[in-house]
Formats: C-alpha cells, structure tokens, sequence
C-alpha cells in the first residue's frame, strides 16, 4: 500500500546538514518548490515478509531525495537495506529532499510497517520485563533452567580473546545472584542449562550494541561486537533477579537493540568529590541498565556569595591528579592518572564510555587559583582570560598532560572541552577560544563534547563542526535547530527536564520520573521536537550539580536521586515510548530490578511479607530469613530502636554504630548528647542524656531528614535546616541525612550501652514508636 506523506507542511523547519556541507535556510520559494514536489510523492505503507529493500520514489530533475534517518536502523537501514524483524513493527523514516543547484534541502517524515518473521502465537509467552525494555520479541512456551551446574560456554575457539571478559564479568554476577559456586566457563559443547556466547559477523546489522537471544534448553547470546554480548548479559541477569529463586527465564527470541546511541548520566565530581569506588560502583550499575555514557565532570567551583564574596576562599577543585602542575591537583579528593586511566579500562569491558570534562573558559576557579594571572579582572576570577596568550599556554598544557601519547590518561575517543556560561560580551574571543580547543584536542586523535552556547556567544569568527557533539542543555544559550542546521550533532540534555541539584530549591532534587516516562525522549530539547529517527540526535544525558558545596549532601545522597532516575531514562533513551508503555506497569516491575550483582549503595532491605521488622538483636526476623548477615546498614525509610544505657562515667567520642560510611556516636562536649557524622559532615542531637540513666530510642531516617525519639516522645527532627550569610539574604540548606550503620563498635567504652537493637525497613509512626517504648 502506498500513501503520500501527511506531515510534509509541519516538518519544513527541520534543516540539517548535508554531509559536511553546511546549507543555506529556505526561502519561501524554496518552500513552495519543495512542497509542491513531495505532495506528488508516494511511500510504502508496509513492507511485506521479505522485501529487501526500501524503494524511493523518483523526483524531479534537479533534485534528490535520499533516505536521512531511521528510529530502526537494524530493520530499516540508511542504506534502505531491509532486515526482517522478529514480529511486525513500525519504523519511522526521515527523508531529504535536496536541491543540486542550491544546496538547500528540508526533511519529512514517514512511517512504515514491517513485516514480521513471526506471526502472532496464541499461548506464547508475553515478553519479559526488563529495563531497558526488549526492543523485538517473539515467545516461545516453557522456561529455561539455569543448575547449580551451568556453564558460560564461548563456542568459538577464535572468539575467546574478545569474549573472556564478558564470559568472566559474567560468571562473578551469576555466582553473586545464585550462590552458585560450582558454575563454571568452559568451550565444550553446550548442554541444558548453558548460556552460550557467540560472535556472528552476520549480525552487524543490530550494530555495535544490539544482539539476539534465543532462550530454549540454553539461552544463545549472538552479536556482531562485544558490547552487544555483553548488553545480552546483562538482560540475562535481570530476568534472573526477577525470579525469586534467580534460576528461571520464559523461552523465547529476542532482538534488542537501542534506539539512541548516546544514553548515560553526567555527574559533577568538581564541587563535590566523589570516590573511586563510587564511579567504579556507577560503572556497573549503569552498564547493568545499558546506559553506556558516564560524563565526569572533572573540574568547578561554589558560589562566591557563599564565601563571603571572596575567591581566594570560594572553594574550587580540580580532580586529576597533574604532573605538569602539580599545584592545580585538588587537595580533599581527586584520583591519581594511574587510577583515571583504569577505571576506563574497567568501563570498557563493561561496554562503556567514560566522557571525561576539562571545563574551560568559565567554572574554572580552580585555574585561576593556581595561576592568577590568567584570570579574568572583567568577569570574575571564574573566568579564565581568553584574551591573555598565557591562558592558551596553560591551557594547552593542562588538556595535553591527558590527551597526549599512546596510552594517554583519557582513554576513550571522545573528550568534553566545557565552553559555557561565559560572558557574552566577549562572543568572538570565546568563538575562537571553543574553535582553538575543539581543534587542539581533535590534533591528538579524539573526537570534542562541548556545551551548547554558540546561539548565546554569536558572531562571526568561525567555530568547528566536523566529529563535534553538543549537548544542548538550554535553548537560549544554543539554539538546537539551529545548531543542527550549522551540523552539529546533539546530545539531549534539557535542564527543565534533567538537571538534578541536590537540595537547591531550583531545577529538580528528584526529577519527575513519571513526566518524564510518559512525556519525555532524546528527540525532545527545551520546546523543540525533532523528527523521530533524526541522525543529528545523538541521544540523551542527565545531570546531576552538585552547586551547593558543603549541603550536606552525600554520595548516598545523590545516589538515592539518581537511581530511580536510572531506571526510567535508560528506557527512555533505549526503548523509548512503545504501544506496551504504561508508568503503572513499569512502576511496579521495576521496584524488582535493584542496581546489579553484589551491588546496593542504596542499603534498601527488601521483604517478602508485609511486615517492616528486619533485625532483632543483629539476628533476621520473620520473612528475612534469607538476609545475608552481617547486614552493614540500612537505607531510606528506615527505624532503629534500642535501649541506651550511658556509662556513668566519661562517655565522650564513644561510638554506638558504625561502618566505613557513617558513625552514630556519644558526645560530651556540651552535655551528654548523640550525633552522628557521614562523609564531612557531623551533626548532633541537642537533647541531653544523664548518664547511668536508661533510655528507648528510636532514630528514623528518610532522604529529608534524620528524627529522634526518646521514650517514646519525638524530642527533635533533624530536617529542613538553612544556612544563612552575612552578605547575601541568599541561603542554602543543610541536610541532616543518615543512611544508619549497624556494625557494633569493639571499643570497649561502648560495652553495655547499647541493647535490645530493632531495625526496621521502613519509618514508623508516632503511635508506633510510642506503644514499643511502653512494652
């Protein structure tokens, strides 16, 4: 069946590129001309089970129409080669329509069907849940069994080297999921209950991440490259952890594939460190949902009106370490090169990119600092001077030290240069600045991320395009159907929809994930719309900035707002929005799939019953009795009881609970009082304890706050607290959040404080807290 195009009058603003050439904006004639040619065009409707290829109308002399963008490359490619999905599907088309004699072109869309190998069967199972959701699916009926006895078989000798990492990453999960420690690798050949990992050369169709799974007495994981075998493990572990006893998966055929190419996550570790066991931790977790982007943002700084107006005392840093110099490298936290370069390394085995940001010309204290002549007398001492030579010699140095030689500390092709924010009175000298370092780091071999600001810093003094990619984070600072017309492409970073800023007051401290689920995918930036399949839409990014230093905020902190952000966006930039799409569903569902194997920074204590009692006395209670002991400590929401009995003599510094992460103590500085610290952060109760005195307590704790109970009575909610300043009526809050730690000191000064220990999953109420003080 044939149709002419509906959508051709709406889609005359969507200009782009042709190859490297940039093009001219339509006039009216061109307008006129272009429509009346596509109104007398027609397009297949469907495509019927075997079609080889997409066939384009012709057109008029002087112009060309080619096929620009697929939402389905795997099935329809670019080429217009055909591939027969495993059930019907619909793929959504771009086309050009060019101009040869002036070079304008303008796009439309077009949505086709395509038949499937596979009719629909009744009784066949439904797909399974996943996140990211399966992009085709075909059920077969039964389940496959995983033994305590299965092997990860790599059936081809000559794909081993490639394969070993997956196949190992793999056994270490499936062994922390099942308890299974007898499974084992091997290149024998496969029997009931093995997974097979294959590399098939025929399969490059599903691109560098897609891959088959075919689930029957084994499970069959093909790809044509490495990241697709992986991506397949990890859908493998996930329908496993969904099985109470992780041993069964429903049979079937899948093909998976993701829609976007770029889906991942930035995080601020300038204002706020983080760890390296934290991105190590991040590594794995996203690549347990397909997010295979991790933007690390690597150098900023506060607010100068919180630092008393002063830039020598705003705090900055810088987090790598430097040789060249090494007064930049950041004193409170930063990793050495060895460490930034291995982490890298680890991701890539995970099928992942680390995007690692220098942020220059503004965000950069931490450069004046170390080099005060180069900043900016103008603008701020946040701003480098781009109009000062020294500032290019030093900046230079600083992007060399990393991008340099053949085993440069950033590892990855592709390397964020910052560029935003700057003052827009110096656009041509900020033009040239972004152009030098677009080309400087493009001289050493890596392709450039920049942020969006060229439609704020206009002008005329030409700025690179080619192997550049923007992420467009606000419309009034670039323009995005403007930058796509100038051939940039785009990375969907909208910060009215994905900038978190833990406690701030502004943007979002949890992003609206059901929005976002129901409204929201990479095509969407700010207002702007474009074509669904659009090659130039690279895909999405969130963000977390951490803006407020010293909130009070911890990596846990963060953590608990990014996680059930995780979950939606990796559909979202994955799968996007299908018939089957339903928040309820997926709400529901996904409350089952937790951060991976051996993973939970979260500290969540699932039960299978209704009640909310985990630990007595550091022993399971009923319904968690298969809690794996020692339970270290516990997330949000939760509540800790237990009897508090001081010593009658000194009880200063004696510590109650603690772990690696957190400390619950006794303080006697000011009266007998409990606190607890996290990270740089300490914090105390002022209610006053008598010692040799015997007390109920109850602390409860959820991501806003940390309350006491004292016999039964709420003496103090530690939430909601703001920091005032002298010189601005500005202020920022202060979070007082515990995830609670549960290992008991061996300090003998703690011996018979503590007694009688409960601990809950969740946060109780008044009149529970008070009826368990009576008893």
């Amino acid at each position: 069946m044939l149709k002419r195009s509906a959508a051709i009058a709406a889609c005359l603003a969507f200009m782009t590129t042709a190859g490297r050439a940039q093009e001219e904006k339509l006039t009216s004639a061109d307008s006129v001309a272009f429509k009346s040619i596509v109104s007398g065009l027609s397009f297949p409707d469907k495509l019927a089970q075997g079609t080889p290829q997409l066939s384009l109308p012709k057109v008029a002399q002087g112009y060309e129409l080619s096929l620009y963008g697929s939402s389905r490359k795997p099935v329809i490619g670019l080429d217009g080669k055909v591939y027969q999905p495993l059930t019907e599907c619909e793929v959504q088309l771009v086309f050009k329509l060019k101009n040869k004699g002036n070079n304008r072109s303008y796009e439309f869309p077009h949505t086709v069907k395509v038949a499937g190998r596979y009719p629909a069967e009744p009784g066949a199972n439904q797909q399974p849940f996943v996140i990211p959701s399966l992009r085709e699916w075909k059920g077969g009926t039964g389940l496959f069994k995983l033994l305590s006895t299965s092997r990860i078989v790599v059936v081809k000798p000559r794909d081993w080297a490639l394969l070993a990492p997956a196949a190992r990453i793999l056994l270490s999960d499936l062994k922390k999921l099942t308890g299974h420690a007898a499974l084992s690798i091997t290149t024998a050949k496969a029997k009931p209950g093995d997974i097979i990992l294959d590399l098939n050369p025929q399969l490059k169709n599903l691109g560098e991440e897609g891959y088959t799974l075919d689930i029957d007495q084994t499970i069959r994981i093909s790809a044509a490259y490495y990241k697709g075998a992986f991506w397949a493990t990890r859908t493998i572990l996930q329908l496993l952890e969904q099985d109470p006893a992780h041993r069964t998966i429903v049979k079937g055929k899948a093909h998976d594939y993701p829609k976007y190419e770029v889906r991942g996550l930035v995080l601020d570790v300038g204002r706020k460190f983080f760890t390296l066991d934290f991105l190590k931790h991040y590594v794995k977790m996203m690549a347990y949902y397909k997010m295979g982007d991790f933007h690390i943002h690597l150098n900023d700084n506060g607010f100068k009106q919180f630092f008393g107006g002063d830039w020598d005392k705003t705090y900055s840093a810088f987090r790598l370490e430097s040789s060249t110099f090494p007064q930049l490298t950041a004193k409170d936290g930063h990793y050495t090169k060895a460490e930034f370069r291995e982490l890298q390394k680890t991701a890539q085995l995970y099928g992942m990119r680390i995007i690692p940001e220098i942020d220059v010309p503004a965000h950069s204290l931490a450069f004046t600092k170390a080099f005060p002549e180069i900043g900016s007398k103008a603008y701020g001492m946040d701003h480098l001077d781009i109009n000062n030579p020294k500032t290019y010699e030093i900046i230079d140095q600083v992007f060399k030290e990393y991008i340099e030689g053949k085993d440069p500390v950033f590892v990855d092709p592709e390397v964020h240069i910052g560029t935003d924010e700057y003052a827009k009175k110096e656009a041509e000298s900020f033009r040239a600045f972004t152009d030098h370092y677009i080309r400087f780091v493009q001289g050493f071999g890596k392709k450039v991320r920049l942020w969006g600001a060229l439609t704020h810093a206009q002008g005329n003094t030409k700025v690179s395009v080619e192997g550049v990619t923007m992420n467009a984070w606000y419309n009034g600072y670039a323009e995005p159907k403007e930058m796509v017309r100038l051939g940039y492409d785009q990375i969907s970073t909208p910060d009215g929809w994905l900038y978190i800023v833990p406690a701030a007051g502004y943007y979002y401290d949890f992003l609206n994930i059901k929005h976002l689920y129901q409204s929201w995918e990479p095509n969407q930036i700010g207002k702007e719309v474009f074509l669904m399949g659009h090659p130039k839409i690279r895909g999405g990014m969130f963000a977390v900035w951490n803006d407020h230093v010293g909130n009070g905020i911890t990596m846990k902190d963060v953590h608990q707002r990014v996680f059930p952000a995780m979950q939606v966006l990796a559909e979202k930039m994955w799968t996007g929005k299908t018939d089957q799409s339903d928040w309820a569903s997926f709400a529901g569902n996904s409350a089952n799939i937790a951060e991976g194997p051996g993973l939970n920074m979260r500290a969540l204590v699932r039960s299978s019953g209704a009640d909310s009692l985990v630990l007595v006395n550091g022993k399971p209670a009923k319904g968690f009795e298969t809690l794996s002991l020692p339970l270290k400590e516990i997330g949000y929401p939760y509540s800790v009881s237990f009897t508090l009995k001081p010593n009658p003599g000194n009880n200063n510094g004696v510590t109650l609970f603690e772990t690696e992460n957190a400390r619950v103590f006794m303080d006697q500085k000011d009266g007998l009082k409990i606190g607890f610290s996290r990270e740089n952060y300490t914090d105390l109760f002022d209610f006053v304890f008598t010692p040799g005195s015997s007390y109920k307590i109850v602390l409860t704790g959820n991501e806003k706050g940390t309350w006491l109970y004292v016999d039964g009575k709420l003496v103090q909610k530690m939430e909601g607290k703001k920091i005032s300043f002298e010189n601005t009526d500005g202020k920022i809050s202060r979070m007082q959040t515990l995830v609670f730690p549960l290992s008991r000191p061996l300090d003998p000064k703690s011996k018979g404080l503590v007694s009688d220990v409960k601990v809950y999953n969740k946060r109780l109420n008044e009149s529970m807290i008070t009826d368990s003080s009576q008893k």
